[in-house]
């Protein structure tokens, strides 16, 4: 059977992707992150973001630990939580 992945986020923040990474992985979402390497080699952090992809199935799960992300860095939530 084959995935269909949709993007989830498009970034350039490793702090958050990282987080994203583990935290989806935690949850046994599947993911892909795409353009790490071309990012790398283009050598200018800014010019290429990563997109974190996610197996369309997944997608509500996904967005909804995006919204935990975003909610943790306006300080509205305890990451600990």
């Amino acid at each position: 059977m084959a995935l269909y992945m949709v993007e989830l986020i498009r970034s350039n923040d490793l702090v958050l992707l990282s987080w994203m990474e583990a935290r989806l992985a935690a949850l046994g979402v599947e993911f892909l992150l795409f353009d790490t390497h071309t990012s790398v080699a283009e050598g200018t952090l800014a010019a290429i973001p990563r997109r974190l992809m996610v197996e369309e199935a997944h997608l509500p799960q996904a967005r909804r630990v995006l919204a935990e992300a975003e909610a943790i860095a306006r300080g509205e939530r305890d990451p600990l939580d």
